[in-house]
């Protein structure tokens, strides 16, 4: 008899779990007609077939799962705003297994957390992907075909950037705080003179974004020119950034901070070989910074930033500033937010500013910013190896793009394909290894893509047109002629 019973259940088992489940809509339907006895059983064995959660019916379809003996589960994340009764879980028949099945695009990544019973704030146990923020760790949604940024990672085998501690007392604000000064890995063995990057929320972009790790991956891969970069964290956060401070603040950073460094260091005083960098407010505050010093920083970059009217109006109503600007956004960034960004953009082009802005399927965290953190380090000081990258270096998976008309002569369009639906942009560099355009792409779906770029300032010779994503790169020469 027990041997008959075994086999009864194993029967049950393929016939009810995942082996004969090809959705996760099917699955639940076999559970529910299975006998009452068996459904957990069926619930537990399904359990030890996934090697992580969350579960993906398709590229497309996620589908949470949480086993335990609580009255309600809830998701707030980055897609709902944090918001705590947000997507409810429904439990599985009268199994302890609670589900909820939502749709994103296939290569979005967002934070998220449970909660049990209204009010127990815990990750997710069964999903090994973590993600630190401002208020402790987050769970991961990964969807199937997002690219984990792979220069956030330390590698010993390569040289490593110094950091230097400086506390800085403002006269203007009446405190002190410690900058910390990150040297690149050539600083000590060259008698260079090195860009300069102004960090804001500085110890968080070393501890949250991992930026120390970005930059010494870019300068070992020359995808960046060394730079010098100025972490500064914020004493009265809110003030300093976007309040009644802004204008104290913006006078400590250049009179203090940046003329010490500029002693102490071999920096580089022009303009073009100096940014500011943010998110949130910290982008407000490096927009501002652009505003009203671009004789001290030529370059901005903000990361999913506010906007204050002020600054979009100071864009729009002066003339145009000799900045160049990075700009990105999340898709289930704040919703506040993402009006202001998408209103600025709009200003920038009419104003004629060089810059480049992209969107992004994640949310308002710090898992969003350290990940592009390379475009913009690379927008701004592109280093040798973005000159002419070698044909080895193009995945097979990614269609070469192709350029018409090669020749041209002002307007011009680049095609390629896309394998899957992913984020893309495209720069156009000279021979010289120097950037002379860029377009806005953003996110794109699977299939061919043409996108027309103006080629009119160009002088006659060769360029190179390269479009970026995270599966690979593709790069086609082609040729202007006036």
């Amino acid at each position: 008899m027990k041997i008959l019973k075994t086999t009864f259940v194993f029967t049950l088992l393929l016939t009810f779990g995942i082996a004969s489940a090809q959705t996760f809509s099917a699955f639940t339907t076999r559970v529910e007609s299975a006998p009452e006895s068996l459904r957990t059983t069926i619930v537990d064995s399904f359990l030890a077939a996934q090697p992580r959660l969350p579960f993906f019916d398709n590229d497309t379809t996620v589908v949470w799962l949480y086993n335990g003996l609580v009255s309600s589960v809830n998701i707030p994340g980055d897609a709902n705003n944090w918001t705590l009764n947000a997507y409810s879980m429904s439990r599985l028949s009268t199994t302890n297994l609670w589900y909820h099945t939502h749709r994103f695009e296939s290569d979005a990544r967002l934070d998220y957390k449970f909660v049990t019973n209204g009010s127990n704030w815990i990750l997710d146990p069964r999903n090994p992907y973590q993600v630190s923020g401002g208020f402790g760790p987050n769970s991961e949604m990964r969807m199937p075909t997002y690219q984990p940024p792979p220069e956030i990672g330390y590698s010993a085998t390569i040289p490593h950037g110094t950091f230097f501690d400086t506390t800085f007392f403002s006269t203007e604000l009446g405190n002190s705080r410690t900058v910390r000064v990150y040297l690149p890995p050539t600083y000590n063995t060259s008698s260079d003179s090195f860009p300069v990057v102004l960090a804001h929320d500085g110890l968080e972009y070393i501890s949250l974004a991992r930026m120390n790790n970005v930059l010494d991956n870019l300068i070992a891969s020359e995808r960046i020119q060394p730079c010098i970069v100025v972490f500064v964290p914020p004493v009265n956060r809110t003030n300093e950034y976007a309040g009644n401070q802004m204008s104290s603040f913006s006078a400590f950073l250049v009179n203090t901070v940046m003329a010490t460094v500029d002693q102490r260091f071999r920096t580089r005083r022009d303009p073009t070989y100096r940014a500011t960098l943010g998110a949130s407010n910290g982008g407000n505050i490096s927009l501002w910074l652009g505003l009203h010093y671009p004789q001290v920083f030529g370059n901005v970059v903000a990361q999913s930033s506010n906007v204050q009217t002020a600054i979009s109006n100071g864009f729009r109503d002066t003339p145009r500033l000799p900045l160049k600007l990075y700009l990105d956004l999340g898709t289930y960034d704040i919703p506040a937010l993402i009006p202001l960004v998408r209103n600025f953009v709009p200003i920038l082009q009419e104003r004629g500013y060089p810059y480049y802005y992209i969107e992004f399927h994640e949310g308002h965290s710090w898992g969003n910013w350290r990940a592009h953190l390379d475009i913009a380090l690379e927008y701004l000081f592109p280093g040798p190896a973005l000159s002419a990258p070698p044909a080895t270096t193009i995945p097979t998976r990614y269609d070469v793009a192709q350029v018409f008309p090669n020749p041209g002569n002002a307007s011009f369009t680049v095609k390629f394909h896309l394998p899957s639906p992913q984020s893309v942009s495209i720069v156009i560099f000279d021979t010289t290894a120097r950037l002379v355009g860029s377009v806005a792409v953003g996110n794109l779906s699977t299939g061919d893509h043409i996108i027309p770029f103006d080629g009119a300032s160009f002088a006659s010779g060769s360029y190179y047109c390269w479009v970026r994503s995270r599966s690979g790169d593709s790069v086609t020469r082609f040729v202007v002629l006036k």
